[in-house]
């Protein structure tokens, strides 16, 4: 066989339009894996929840899953049959209801979002029948609500399906919906709330009991029939294994539907969410769907349509592989690792721990980026630089001048790897002790105005070259913590180009990469 790198792939560059004429298939697939070689580190990447370790015998039930379509029933009953007991295994973790056949009601989705868009639509048209029946007036919209918290699969869902959305703002000590705050923004037009264990931003377990309680006993005086739905995206593969006497289930008469990731903590790989509902009352007849033009007839609920068995069949794997206690022991050592990352940076004496240790996720802020000399965003490009993917983000509405970091400590990050994590962290803090234009990084903006500006000792020739360039005619200078203050255009200029020189030494000349960080990215 000849040489790959001596046939056409060699010389072939990028294709932006198909090609005209095919090569072999060992050159073609040598291209694509060039490629992804340049993609980050998948067991580096913290950022994500999704799973990104397999077994072998996983990965070799999914390349067979691949070419089942999951949706024709009659010509894969057997892979139908194993979707049937997933749904059954999920729901029953949940104490969801059987039906006289012993099934839950429920349905493998293409991940979270598209359980989070059946979950409302599901309550949408509950809550038009219902006003219907009564002689109530469904012209307007209804209304959901849930915290500004929420991952943005819960605003897709309300702007697809014309429901107004009722934000409550957090706040920088609690980072979640309450009671408290959902309370008032309820009224005869709410067709639900959502609470989620296990937020995005902090991984903290909202109190799904005590906002269930709250709704409960409005429902009781208002003769209203307002829903709870579970946002259990990571939670709902954590809570019944580490806190298995935390009530925030089906136990609750309030809710009605929970969701949750295979792809996060039931350990498929990304595309695999799920949805229960309690019973078969509470899923309207209008979510299912029968077509006969696949063999015989099929019944379905979903918003898509055909996708491979493979995630299905690798939840299902890995539900008889590991079993209750096989889930038990490795969110017990990921906690334990997720705990020692947390007392590891409490003791450099430079951060604070936010989260609320409810799940394997470390999240901390800066206790005072001006003493310590750099913010978060500075340590993210450090990190990336030297393979880490760990995110600094600002938090949602209410809370939106706390600038967190978040590390997702999943099964195969051993501790090992956390010390050498922690380690890079460590020379992060040196670097920058010794490189003071750090703080010229494009995110530190507002930290730059607390500080009066740039610093005339921290400008380059460069630096002030860009300053002075700036078309606008400078403003007159003024004093603010004894330092010259810049106009808001020269601070921007300035900071942008300072910044590159030192991000080009941080990462040997190539500061592309560590740049990219300039473009703001949705935490989702």
């Amino acid at each position: 066989m000849k040489e790959v790198y001596a046939t056409e792939m060699a010389v072939t560059g990028p294709s932006e339009e198909m090609p005209a004429e095919g090569m072999s298939a060992r050159g073609a697939a040598t291209i694509i894996k060039d490629e992804l070689l340049l993609d980050g580190n998948p067991l580096m990447n913290l950022a994500t929840f999704v799973t990104t370790y397999l077994e072998p015998e996983a990965e070799e039930i999914m390349r067979v899953g691949s070419r089942i379509n999951i949706i024709d029933q009659d010509e894969y009953p057997q892979s139908a049959e194993i979707h049937r007991r997933c749904v059954n295994m999920v729901g029953k973790l949940w104490h969801a209801e059987t039906d006289e056949n012993g099934n839950v009601c429920g349905s493998a989705t293409v991940g979270s979002s598209e359980a989070i868009m059946l979950a409302g639509l599901a309550m949408k048209f509950r809550w038009r029948a219902e006003r219907k029946a009564k002689g109530l007036p469904v012209d307007r919209w209804p209304n959901m609500v849930f915290g500004s918290n929420v991952q943005c699969c819960w605003h897709k869902m309300c702007r697809f399906f014309d429901i107004e959305m009722r934000e409550a703002d957090v706040s920088e000590d609690s980072l979640v919906l309450t009671a408290e705050r959902a309370k008032p923004l309820i009224d005869e037009y709410t067709m639900g709330v959502g609470a989620i264990l296990g937020s995005t931003f902090n991984g903290e377990f909202e109190d799904i009991k005590g906002i269930n309680d709250m709704i409960e006993e409005l429902n009781r005086e208002k003769g209203w029939n307002v829903a709870l739905h579970v946002d259990a995206a990571s939670g709902g593969f954590i809570a019944p294994f580490t806190t298995p006497d935390l009530v925030w289930d089906f136990q609750l008469s309030q809710v009605v539907s929970i969701n949750t990731s295979g792809h996060k903590f039931g350990l498929t790989t990304a595309g695999l969410g799920w949805v229960a509902f309690k019973n078969n009352e509470v899923c309207p007849e209008d979510l299912f769907e029968t077509v006969d033009y696949l063999g015989g007839s099929q019944r379905s609920i979903g918003i898509n349509f055909s996708k491979p068995a493979s995630q299905i069949l690798c939840q299902y794997y890995q539900l008889i592989r590991l079993g209750k206690e096989g889930y038990s022991s490795l969110l017990r050592n990921q906690n334990a690792n997720a705990q020692h990352m947390r007392n590891e940076l409490a003791a450099t004496g430079i951060f604070e721990i936010v989260d609320k240790g409810d799940m394997p996720l470390v999240a901390f802020k800066m206790m005072d980026p001006i003493k310590a000399g750099f913010t978060l965003y500075d340590l993210q490009a450090f990190l990336s630089a030297r393979g880490w993917t760990m995110p600094a983000y600002r938090c949602p509405k209410g809370a939106e001048n706390l600038v967190i970091m978040r590390a997702v400590i999943k099964q195969n990050l051993s501790r090992n790897m956390v010390h050498m994590l922690i380690n890079t962290i460590k020379e992060g803090i040196e670097f920058y002790a010794s490189h003071p234009t750090h703080l010229l990084h494009p995110k530190n903006e507002d930290l730059l105005d607390k500080l009066g500006g740039i610093p005339e000792e921290m400008r380059d020739d460069q630096t002030q070259a860009e300053a002075k360039a700036v078309d606008k005619p400078p403003e007159p200078p003024t004093k603010h913590l004894g330092r010259p203050k810049l106009s808001r255009s020269e601070s921007s200029r300035a900071l942008h180009s300072a910044s590159h020189n030192v991000v080009t030494e941080l990462v040997g000349g190539n500061a592309k990469r560590i740049l990219s960080f300039n473009t703001p990215k949705p935490v989702c």
